[in-house]
């Protein structure tokens, strides 16, 4: 796919319904649509409940395979698979996340993490899937250790947010965790020598950062850039210096590349970078836009164009976008129209 010349278009492949609230967020397996395996996706919603979908080989067609529910009692707003595949993590606002397991074909609820005060907004497993990290309304962040057993014991709690925490995400190759806020900050975290979690660097105003709410953020496939998406309608592109982390370097900071806006004139509520380059956002706009660095000028250094959009994605805003793990250009759409939708970005000859 060369993503530099000529024109992109998104299809739509199939629309998903089943979901009796609004879709919250998708969550693609990923073990699964990389070989022989169908490609799975978990979605979240507002009616307390997780579905799985998977694609049938044969007729291409998605279907629901099961329906996780009678454990969460209010919205399910997150959910992240551990890197293996055999987990899946839950965040709901009835302040628990549940650690779901494939038993025999079945999913079944063998762990409920318990602590934050209030509704648990975001979940997400590090790489090798030995931690877990939670965020929720409570302005805190939970760092949970995977134990022998199917146990899960609370390594930390990070209080350094002043607002609701929307979102933590790993980093892609080491343990460091990022998180992101109402309070308009990206705030990074790292273990020290003594074995204690503390904020090393935030990116906030002062440092090009959002002027508004931060919802989500994403690496692209090397781990040496991050894109954020804002309430503030705008999309901005951070990098740090591989070298010297790879170097042995304590901590190598992170640095405002470049802001796109002008692109949503509404929340820019998700965004994700495909392991091939393509950044897509999704927004309160109900529309879905794409963006790839571009090649031209790099005298400024890197900057970043429009490569395509879909206006009107969805009847109602868009919460969630998610690229799938195979290289097939799969991308899955989450709803407050209640429905998920699964597009392919093809390129026109």
């Amino acid at each position: 796919m060369d993503l530099y010349d000529g024109n992109f278009e998104l299809k739509e492949i199939q629309k998903l319904e089943g979901h009796t609230d609004r879709v919250w967020s998708l969550a693609w397996k990923p073990t699964a649509g990389v070989t022989d395996i169908p490609p799975v996706f978990a979605s979240c919603s507002g009616d307390k409940t997780v579905r799985i979908w998977e694609q049938d080989p044969s007729t291409r067609s998605w279907n629901c395979k099961e329906v996780l529910e009678e454990t969460h009692t209010r919205t399910v707003r997150s959910c992240a698979w551990s890197p293996s595949g055999k987990l899946l993590a839950t965040a709901s606002f009835d302040a628990t996340t549940a650690i779901w397991e494939n038993v025999g074909g079945d999913y079944e609820c063998i762990s409920t993490l318990e602590g934050h005060e209030n509704e648990v907004k975001n979940v997400s497993w590090n790489a090798s899937g030995s931690l877990l990290a939670t965020c929720g309304r409570d302005k805190s962040v939970w760092i949970w250790e995977v134990m022998p057993g199917n146990e899960f014991e609370c390594a930390s709690v990070l209080q350094g947010h002043t607002q609701d925490v929307k979102m933590v995400q790993w980093h892609p190759t080491v343990d460091v965790l990022f998180s992101c806020s109402y309070d308009n900050t990206i705030k990074v975290w790292a273990e020290d020598g003594d074995g204690d979690w503390r904020c090393i660097q935030t990116l906030g105003e002062s440092n090009n950062g959002h002027t508004s709410t931060v919802w989500e953020l994403s690496f692209n496939a090397d781990g040496d850039k991050l894109v954020t998406c804002s309430d503030d309608l705008t999309v901005k592109i951070w990098e740090t210096d591989i070298i010297a982390r790879q170097s042995g370097e304590s901590y190598a900071p992170w640095n405002h590349l470049c802001t796109l806006s002008g692109y949503h004139d509404r929340t820019i509520f998700s965004v994700h970078w495909s392991r091939e380059g393509i950044i897509a956002t999704g927004a309160a706009d109900d529309g879905i836009r794409f963006f790839v660095e571009s090649k031209d000028g790099l005298v400024d250094g890197p900057s970043y164009k429009l490569l395509s959009k879909k206006e009107k994605a969805h009847d109602m805003d868009i919460n969630s976008v998610q690229w799938g793990p195979g290289e097939n250009g799969l991308l899955a759409s989450a709803s407050d129209d209640g429905t998920i939708k699964i597009w392919e970005l093809t390129q026109l000859h």
